[in-house]
């Protein structure tokens, strides 16, 4: 995986594999455009394909996670970094090039945030509003600043919440909750968005980052192809049938159980010490 300066955010990767993506125009909240999620697609699709990466946390500066898409700027690439990717019209002029355009790029930012088997953490440092809520709740945990405030906010702008944020709500909150937040138009407070189930937790501004680190390590160095398919199992079973969810979980228990950190799991157990997992990516 690349690291460095790209379109309006930064990559590190820091020991033991994971990548911090950092959303760098504070001026402007952080706010999306299309040259940044054309270039967070594919540092996306480089983490997923490098087994250096295990994990990867989202983070903004200044007083923003993502405050949405820069509705001022939307169609230019002046934010700072190099592209990763050759610019391409971002569509929206018309009709077909809206429907495209959401299909994709912005819908499609989403989509491979979803798709990633390794995990996911949003640390959202401040606002999270339309793009960059859905981009926190297409995560799989979510820390909060106690400053930080969420919202979709779309019809304040009378416009939709086409990124996907009405179907990552509705899963998060439920159809009377998600009618509630979008039609009011609410954004609302860190504690608020914990008590609604949009974040696990929330922490003082000055250690979410140092909290959001611990959980990184800690599943960083665990069984990593096990938590994988873990993954991947919780996500299929939401839309399968009981049955279809016991026959997927059974295909990936036929590769996990016969993996090297599964055999180090039981011997571990069995001598009554921590297990040493991951020994297969220790020579990248």
């Amino acid at each position: 995986m690349q690291t460095g300066s790209f379109t309006g955010f930064t990559v590190a990767l820091d020991d033991p594999g994971v990548a911090r993506i950092t959303f760098n125009t504070p001026d402007r909240l952080n706010g999306m455009t299309t040259a940044i999620k054309r270039d967070l697609i594919e540092a996306l699709t480089q983490a997923q394909m490098s087994d250096a990466v295990r994990i990867i946390v989202f983070t903004g500066t200044g007083r923003a996670f993502c405050a949405g898409d820069d509705l001022g700027g939307y169609g230019t690439t002046e934010v700072p970094g190099e592209s990763l990717v050759a610019p391409i019209h971002g569509g929206h002029h018309n009709e077909l090039g809206t429907f495209n355009g959401l299909r994709t790029i912005s819908q499609q930012l989403n989509t491979t945030i979803r798709k990633l088997d390794k995990i996911t953490i949003a640390a959202i440092n401040g606002v999270a509003i339309q793009t960059g809520l859905s981009l926190a709740l297409a995560c799989d945990f979510r820390y909060a600043a106690a400053s930080a405030r969420l919202g979709s906010a779309t019809l304040r702008f009378g416009l939709l919440p086409d990124e996907g944020g009405h179907a990552l709500l509705l899963e998060h909150l439920g159809l009377a909750q998600t009618l509630d937040f979008v039609l009011r138009k609410k954004i609302v407070s860190a504690a608020e968005a914990q008590d609604l189930g949009l974040v696990h937790a929330v922490f003082d501004d000055e250690v979410l980052l140092d909290k959001t680190t611990a959980l990184a390590r800690e599943l960083a160095e665990g069984p990593q192809v096990a938590m994988r398919l873990a993954k991947r199992s919780i996500y299929a079973a939401v839309d399968a049938s009981w049955e279809g969810a016991l026959e997927d979980i059974a295909a990936k228990t036929a590769i996990a159980d016969h993996h090297p950190d599964a055999r180090e799991g039981v011997k571990a157990f069995q001598e009554k010490r921590e297990p040493n997992f991951n020994l297969w990516l220790e020579n990248l």
